[in-house]
């Protein structure tokens, strides 16, 4: 997977989202971030979907034009439902001793019945994100629960294989591996670091085993409820018609009906 440029000069790995794979409903893009020093994602805005951002490695800050405020450090989530209009900065944090920040966001489809609710946000230190043999960031597993919770549904782990031949069965998923390599079903190759791997889904099928093919292989593994709706998306609006999407462009050039802040609200972070 080729690495992009996106933002103020972030190097990123998009798979969902890309000419190979535009969406997976309900997911509509899923990007592998590495913000070096002088890079960042400034004021920007969004309509009808969550942005979840997973830091794997070094810290980011984030603000809105909803008031708030927030910095992610390695193992933490940012959950933020943009609903109907969120203008927001996500900016790194740089320092002697620490990592360039690198982590993981994807994008998730809303409801059509909830494009248009009032933005939230949820932030989950590294603590909170309950701990097994993998990290429940959202959804339930083993009778653990995560607080985040996500209009629509959406269950999201981080799964770390420690040992050569680990293995794991009975999810209907994808995965998206950024350490080590995982061998699926029984393939003789593995599929290695960069790769999203969309797992089946076919009626009476209970998932696919996985197997790491190294040492410290980690990967996050996502799944959600597909959504029978359509996906008109322009840049960061996603809604569910053509005309929807003229009228989001409408309300942001005017700045109302949730974009009241749009040419008045400048995030702290963003100046830098």
């Amino acid at each position: 997977m080729m690495p992009l440029i996106k933002g103020a000069g972030a190097l990123v790995r998009r798979s969902i989202g890309s000419m190979t794979l535009r969406n997976l409903s309900p997911f509509l893009m899923l990007d592998h971030f590495h913000v070096s020093k002088g890079a960042g994602f400034p004021d920007h805005p969004h309509r009808g979907q969550a942005t979840v951002t997973y830091m794997l490695e070094g810290t980011s800050r984030h603000e809105d034009s909803a008031g708030h405020k927030g910095t992610i450090e390695t193992g933490g989530v940012q959950w933020m439902c943009a609903g109907k209009g969120i203008i927001h900065a996500e900016m790194p944090v740089h320092s002697d001793g620490l990592p360039d920040p690198r982590g993981m966001q994807l994008w998730i489809d809303l409801p059509k019945e909830f494009k248009m609710v009032d933005p939230m946000y949820q932030e989950l230190g590294p603590s909170e994100c309950a701990l097994l043999l993998f990290k429940v960031i959202s959804g339930k597993s083993h009778g653990v629960e995560s607080p985040v919770r996500h209009l629509g549904g959406c269950w999201y782990f981080h799964l770390s294989f420690r040992q050569k031949g680990d293995h794991s069965a009975g999810w209907t998923a994808f995965i998206y591996i950024w350490k080590g390599s995982v061998i699926v079903g029984n393939e003789s190759m593995p599929s290695e670091t960069f790769h999203t791997l969309v797992l089946s889904a076919n009626e009476g099928e209970t998932g696919v085993k996985m197997t790491s093919g190294d040492d410290d292989t980690e990967f996050i593994l996502v799944a959600g409820e597909p959504l029978d709706q359509t996906v008109f998306q322009y840049g960061p609006f996603v809604m569910t018609t053509r005309e929807e999407i003229q009228q989001t462009l409408r309300d942001y050039q005017m700045g109302k009906n949730g974009f009241e802040k749009a040419h008045t609200w400048q995030s702290e972070i963003g100046k830098q």
